[in-house]
């Protein structure tokens, strides 16, 4: 298959990677130093020195009739390559990024047709360029809304299940995740964990987070959360003071605060005025 992969950070990088490897003819896309890095290596190249061949473009091919293009840039990114995503002849858009807004933005532009979401179950990161990645193989694996694409990631070493409302996964998924994001950017800048009073107050903005997708008519999703969500705060706090203090999640915070503040102020404006908590952390 004609794969493109537009955002080869980390993961857009380890599906680049993965998919090189099992046959599919991949380029991918990006800009500024990674470009550089890409044209150079023209390869993905993992920490460990493997290589897997990739095509390298500064912009999407829009004649190419690519069977997927695959959109791993952060949501505040995306409109920057909408135009190019919706006058393309690609069979499949598929986003793949932290978003907490309604879908069916992204939907009407690419057309209902093309149109598929999904979110990676992938730790990545590069330094210099090169690629370091763990893929969850169980439980809370990569999730997509198509059923073609799982079995062609899961074919290629990324294991993916398929689920009926990704709209409030992904809610389900922020209201989880910005806490802990704060807390790994706090502990990669300090280089210590975080207070117990600054996990109480992370712990009160999951809270709060939680009942903002049910709220918002949204599930609260898939069924392991629902248990979560429902923890008193001292047990999610006791979890968010250890994940600060986890060498590989306080590595993921040099990531910086864009991410984790920009689904703060989706959510705020989901909801003008009913999310104190989750502002008093916005970094």
């Amino acid at each position: 298959m004609k794969i493109a992969v537009v955002g080869p950070g980390g993961i857009g990088s380890t599906f680049a990677f993965q998919l090189s490897q099992a046959g599919h003819e991949v380029t991918v896309v990006a800009r500024g130093k990674r470009l550089e890095q890409l044209q150079r290596d023209e390869a993905i190249v993992s920490a460990a020195g493997k290589r897997a061949a990739v095509r390298v473009s500064a912009a999407l091919d829009a004649t190419t009739a690519w069977d997927l293009v695959l959109v791993t840039v952060l949501a505040p990114q995306v409109d920057a390559v909408l135009p190019a995503l919706a006058g393309s002849a690609a069979k499949a858009v598929m986003f793949m990024f932290n978003t907490f807004e309604s879908l069916d933005r992204l939907r009407d532009a690419v057309g209902p047709a093309r149109f598929a979401f999904g979110f990676p179950a992938i730790l990545a990161s590069l330094d210099d360029g090169k690629l370091t990645s763990k893929i969850v193989t169980r439980g809370l694996v990569t999730t997509v809304t198509d059923a073609a694409w799982a079995k062609v990631f899961s074919d290629a070493g990324i294991p993916a299940v398929v689920h009926p409302d990704m709209e409030s996964w992904l809610r389900t998924h922020a209201a989880l995740v910005v806490p802990v994001m704060v807390a790994t950017v706090m502990a990669h800048e300090r280089k210590a964990g975080v207070s117990w009073t600054e996990a109480m107050r992370l712990a009160r903005a999951m809270e709060e987070g939680f009942r903002l997708v049910r709220r918002l008519g949204n599930s609260i999703t898939p069924q392991p959360m629902v248990a979560l969500s429902r923890l008193p705060a001292p047990v999610v706090a006791t979890l968010l003071w250890t994940v600060s203090r986890l060498p590989d999640m306080r590595k993921l915070g040099a990531a910086g605060p864009g991410e984790p503040r920009a689904l703060i102020d989706a959510m705020g404006a989901a909801a003008p005025g009913q999310t104190p908590a989750l502002l008093a952390i916005r970094p």
